[in-house]
């Protein structure tokens, strides 16, 4: 993947436990050198094994800034037609599908308003999602269009595929339910929707604790049930570190 994409996820996401751990040993260097009681070493030593141990995962194993890479190869496995990506950010999980199925067009949609600040910062995320795309020589297989998850701007039976990627997990119980009728209802008969959301899980747990467990979070029995209910029948659900993921398939 070209150098010059940038995702724009907060620096703390990725490199914060790097300045916790800075800060655990540098206390343990003072009661070191200054003969403080060692037992204080005990908590401060934790403190430190922990942020490294934490960081390392989020560099390595999570990589928010890195490649996406796809949970699996059931969905689109033909590799090709056109993708709707819900929610797309930055453009990670449009690059993702571009690369892993390169006979497929993508049309990235957001909303690109206060939520989407939220996660990225004050950016022109237009502008942001567009430039990755050309980083990634992808340009020219994706549209970006403007619009709400909940009240998509297409007409019925318009997609071959939906992908979305930590999206429409942060919206409300009833805004999660319209937006996977509003995807059942812009697929085609037979046409396929992967969805993937946070996981509490204990990777999560233990890398940010509740920096990234929002209120919204759903068991995952939930998303089968509204899945069923929009009309989709489930091809296969599963999980990644942190990961819950879910293939669908629009009645044909």
């Amino acid at each position: 993947m070209h150098s010059h994409i940038d995702f724009a996820y907060p620096w703390y996401l990725s490199y914060g436990h790097l300045l916790v751990a800075a800060f655990g040993l540098g206390v343990c260097a003072l009661i070191w050198f200054l003969k403080w009681p060692k037992a204080l070493l005990v908590p401060f030593g934790a403190l430190s094994l922990w942020a490294v141990s934490a960081g390392s995962m989020v560099l390595f194993g999570f990589d928010l800034n890195g490649p996406m890479p796809m949970p699996t190869h059931n969905f689109l496995a033909k590799g090709e037609g056109k993708v709707l990506d819900m929610g797309a950010g930055t453009g990670r999980s449009s690059i993702a599908l571009l690369e892993a199925r390169p006979k497929t067009t993508v049309v990235a949609l957001d909303l690109f308003t206060e939520s989407y600040e939220e996660h990225f910062g004050k950016i022109n995320g237009q502008e942001k999602l567009m430039a990755n795309l050309r980083a990634a020589g992808l340009e020219n297989r994706a549209a970006i269009q403007v619009g709400d998850m909940r009240k998509l701007p297409f007409d019925k039976d318009t997609f071959d595929g939906i992908i979305s990627s930590y999206a429409i997990d942060h919206l409300g119980r009833q805004g999660s339910e319209k937006a996977i009728n509003e995807a059942a209802r812009v697929l085609k008969p037979g046409g396929e929707f992967l969805m993937m959301v946070i996981a509490k899980d204990g990777w999560l747990t233990y890398t940010f604790g509740p920096m990234l467990v929002h209120a919204r979070m759903r068991a995952s029995s939930t998303w089968p049930e509204m899945m069923k209910a929009a009309g989709l029948d489930m091809v296969e659900e599963g999980k990644r570190p942190a990961t819950l993921y879910y293939v669908a398939r629009k009645h044909g």
